[in-house]
C-alpha cells in the first residue's frame, strides 16, 4: 500500500536536501505532535548509509514505539533536470507500526519547473504486511498533516535568508 504526496514549497531544492538530512529538521516535521529523538548519540547529519534508531512519543511523553532510520541518497534526472532521492527503508521495531513487513520511505527533492527558487517535494511511503490495510488510513492522515508542516517550515530551510530591512532603508 502507498501513500503519495506532490507539492512545491518555498525554499531552493538545496535548501530543501540538506533539511532532508538534518535530524532536527526531521523531528521538527512531526512536532508538536510527535517527538523524535534518536537513541543514543544524535547525528549531526543523516549521511547515506546511517543507521539510526529513534523513539517516538507523543508530544515528547507517551512513548508509540521505536523505529530505525536507515538512509539512503541516490541522483537521478527526470525531464526538468536533477533529482536527488533520500530513502530511509528502515523498519518499525516496537509499537503498532512494528507489525508492518514493509516500510519504505522515499522523498525527492528537484527544482520546481519554471521556478530554480522553489522545489518540487514528491514522497512515497510504502508498507505491507497483514495489518497495512489497517494501519493506512491513520498513516495517510498523518502524512497529509505532516506535508502541512513541511510546506509551514520549508520557507525556514533557507541557508542564506534574506536580510531584514534597516530602519534607515524604509
Amino acid at each position: 500500500m502507498r501513500i503519495l504526496l506532490k507539492f512545491v514549497i518555498d525554499c531552493d531544492a538545496d535548501a530543501a536536501w540538506r533539511a532532508l538530512h538534518s535530524p532536527r529538521a526531521v523531528a521538527e516535521l512531526y512536532g508538536p505532535l510527535l517527538a523524535v529523538d534518536a537513541l543514543g548519540t544524535t547525528p549531526t547529519l543523516f549521511e547515506s548509509g546511517d543507521d539510526v534508531p529513534v523513539q517516538m512519543s507523543v508530544a515528547g511523553i507517551v512513548p508509540v514505539g521505536r523505529q530505525l532510520i536507515s538512509v539512503s541518497d541516490r541522483d537521478t534526472r527526470d525531464g526538468d533536470g536533477r533529482v536527488r532521492v533520500f530513502r530511509d527503508w528502515g523498519v518499525p521495531l516496537t509499537g503498532p507500526l512494528a507489525v508492518l513487513d514493509v516500510w519504505d520511505h522515499q522523498m525527492a527533492v528537484s527544482a520546481a519547473p519554471g521556478d530554480p527558487a522553489r522545489t518540487l517535494w514528491r514522497e512515497r511511503l510504502t508498507i505491507g504486511g497483514a495489518a497495512a490495510p489497517v494501519l493506512w488510513p491513520g498513516l495517510w492522515a498523518m502524512w497529509q498533516w505532516r506535508a502541512g508542516r513541511i510546506r509551514a517550515l520549508a520557507p525556514t530551510w533557507a541557508h542564506d535568508p534574506e536580510p531584514a530591512a534597516s530602519p534607515s532603508s524604509l
